[in-house]
C-alpha cells in the first residue's frame, strides 16, 4: 500500500480542501502522468452542503452485497482500500492496495436503468467500492463490466427528493483511465490513458468535442473563464498539457464506448 500512498494522499487532500466550496456541481478530476512512473490522481469535491466525509481503511476479505434487492451482486473484497465517504453511506473516492483509484462526480444528465428481476444489480452508493474491492487495474474493471454486465441502481440523495446522478472515473498505477456513465439508461464506457481530465458535465463524449473545438482556438489565445463545468474542463486540459507523459499532437481523442 505504501507504494501508492501518494495517490490516496493527493485525492484526499483535494477532497478535504473542496468541502468548503459554496457551489455545487463544480468538481474536477485530473490525473498526472509524471516521470519515472509517478502517477497522481486528484479531485475537488465542491458541494454546497457538508456531506459528512469520513476516511475509512477497509480490509480485504470482507463479504459485501450490492444492496439492490433480490438480484444484488455479492462479492468478497480481494483488495483493501482507503476511502472517503459521503454521508457515511457511500464511498465517493478511494484507492486500493493495487493502486486503482475511483472517483464519483455529479452528472445531471445521468439516467439509470431499473431493476428487471434478472440482471445482477448494484446500489449506486457501492459503485466505486465494488471497483476498489475487485480490480487492480482499469483494464480489469472495464473488461469485467463489458463481459459481465450489471445494473447500477440510483436512489434519493440523503435529505433530498432528487435522485443521485453520478458518473465514475477510474485510474490506476499504470496511468490508464476510464469514465463510466449512464446515458439514456445505458452504460457508456470511455477507456484510454489519454482521458486524464473530467468534470461534472456535460457527458464525457461532449467533453471530448469541447476539447477538439478549443484545440483549434489554442489555449494561448484565450480560455473560457466561468465556473461552469465545461469551462473548467477546458482550462484543466490546457493547464495539464505541459505535464502530460503521453506525447499527443493535439486534443483530438477517440471516443471508446460500449
Amino acid at each position: 500500500m505504501k507504494r501508492y500512498g501518494h495517490l490516496a494522499l493527493v485525492c484526499l487532500i483535494a477532497l478535504a480542501s473542496g468541502l468548503s466550496a459554496l457551489h455545487a456541481q463544480a468538481c474536477t478530476r485530473v490525473v498526472y502522468l509524471g516521470p519515472e512512473g509517478r502517477i497522481l490522481t486528484a479531485r475537488s469535491m465542491d458541494w454546497k452542503t457538508d456531506i459528512g466525509t469520513n476516511l475509512w481503511v477497509l480490509p480485504r476479505g470482507v463479504a459485501r452485497n450490492g444492496q439492490a434487492g433480490e438480484t444484488s451482486l455479492a462479492w468478497e473484497a480481494t483488495y483493501g482500500s482507503v476511502v472517503a465517504t459521503a454521508y457515511d453511506i457511500a464511498s465517493s473516492d478511494g484507492v486500493n492496495e493495487a493502486g486503482l483509484m475511483a472517483n464519483l462526480l455529479w452528472l445531471p444528465e445521468s439516467e439509470y436503468p431499473t431493476l428487471d428481476g434478472e440482471t445482477p444489480a448494484l446500489a449506486i452508493s457501492l459503485w466505486a467500492q465494488f471497483m476498489l474491492d475487485n480490480f487492480a487495474t482499469v483494464s480489469e474493471a472495464v473488461t469485467y463490466v463489458r463481459e459481465q454486465p450489471f445494473l447500477v441502481i440510483t436512489d434519493k440523495m440523503p435529505g433530498e427528493e432528487r435522485l443521485a446522478a453520478l458518473h465514475l472515473s477510474l485510474s490506476d498505477a499504470l496511468g490508464d483511465s476510464a469514465i463510466m456513465e449512464y446515458v439514456g439508461g445505458e452504460l457508456i464506457i470511455h477507456h484510454s490513458p489519454d482521458y486524464q481530465v473530467m468534470t461534472n458535465q456535460p457527458t464525457f463524449e461532449r467533453q471530448l468535442v469541447l476539447a477538439e473545438y478549443w484545440d483549434e482556438i489554442g489555449g494561448t489565445t484565450m480560455l473560457p473563464g466561468t465556473n461552469r463545468p465545461a469551462d473548467r474542463f477546458v482550462r484543466a486540459i490546457s493547464i495539464s498539457m505541459p505535464f502530460r507523459r503521453l506525447k499527443m499532437p493535439n486534443w483530438r481523442w477517440p471516443v471508446c464506448s460500449a
